[in-house]
């Protein structure tokens, strides 16, 4: 049974002033099947908690714990470089996809896949495996030649990540604002890739967003409002119809 178990999570960033801490003792365990929910205001550091978990090294944990329970047993994650965090079952969508000129989305998709499961898949399954994501996503055929992200709108770059998602078949997703810059066709489009992998009953889903729009097309079983650096109240889908009405002024205030 996977499962992301994180346990009184630290995590500082050095600035110019020094050292600041974002998060500051975070709980939060993520099943399979399982879909999480995390919402807050700007800064109350969403997104220091995925880059943390998928081992960016501009952030730096202080204390507390991140662990993976998979097929292979418990995995201490802050342990793995981040190739092997990938390798274990753990995915992350990038709030902000970067550039990668010169390498195709075909070669670069074919040697994430290779990376991860430690050997290449059959070229003729691999090829059906990628045109049928590619169909299901609206994405035009050509789109594989393309150099990676280059040149891509915001709806192309959140597909592609979709599309890594749906080849790559991790454990747990860990999805960084995929609805931002998202028009109502691509934001559609995008939840139902998500529900897909969702559908597959053995996977766990964490989804970062600011916005309860992406929640219309992705039920959660959780959700958890995080306020400077923790999570500061959790409960059903309810909790972003609240949030929906009323905003997180009282969240806010509570923390303050």
């Amino acid at each position: 049974m996977a499962t992301l178990d994180i346990k009184d999570l630290h995590v500082s960033v050095t600035t110019e002033d020094g050292d600041k801490e974002i998060l500051k003792g975070v709980d939060l365990t993520i099943r399979e099947g399982e879909t999480h929910a995390i919402m807050g205001p700007n800064g109350s550091g969403k997104s220091t908690l995925a880059y943390s978990i998928a081992g960016h090294p501009k952030y730096t944990v202080t204390g507390g714990s991140v662990t993976l329970d998979g097929p292979d047993g418990r995995a201490d994650v802050l342990a793995m470089s981040v190739d092997e965090r990938a390798r274990a079952g753990l995915f992350l969508a990038m709030q902000y996809p970067v550039e990668v000129p010169g390498v195709s989305v075909a070669n670069f998709l074919r040697t994430a896949k290779t990376a991860i499961d430690g050997e290449a898949p059959k070229l003729r399954t691999w090829v059906k495996d990628v045109n049928s994501a590619m169909e299901q996503l609206k994405m035009d055929p050509a789109f594989s030649q393309r150099s990676v992200n280059e040149g891509f709108s915001g709806g192309e770059k959140k597909r592609h990540e979709i599309m890594q998602l749906e080849l790559l078949d991790p454990l747990v997703a860990i999805l960084d604002e995929t609805d931002s810059g998202l028009d109502i066709d691509a934001l559609k489009i995008v939840s139902e890739g998500v529900n897909r992998f969702k559908a597959e009953g053995d996977k766990g889903v964490l989804l970062i967003t600011h916005y309860t729009r992406i929640l219309r097309y992705i039920t959660p079983d959780f959700v958890h409002v995080f306020v400077d650096g923790k999570v500061a109240e959790q409960g059903g889908p309810e909790l972003a119809e609240e949030l929906e009405a009323s905003g997180y002024d009282r969240f806010v205030k509570a923390s303050a």
